[in-house]
């Protein structure tokens, strides 16, 4: 049996990945917090997600 899942149960600190960007997200699946960081990405960065980005995004994901 697995535990239910919490509302905004993953976080992401951009900063982890841009040095001094004060960006956070928080998420309920995993699958949500990337389209925030997509959105966030393009907006604020201007730069598309590229696998190499998303694998360094999803490294970068805490759960709680």
């Amino acid at each position: 049996m697995t535990a239910p899942q919490t509302r905004d149960a993953k976080h992401i600190a951009c900063a982890e990945i841009v040095p001094d960007c004060s960006f956070t997200a928080s998420a309920a699946t995993e699958e949500e917090l990337l389209k925030k960081v997509v959105a966030h990405a393009a907006r604020d960065h201007g730069i598309t997600v590229t696998p190499e980005v998303a694998a360094k995004v999803k490294a970068a994901i805490k759960s709680t």
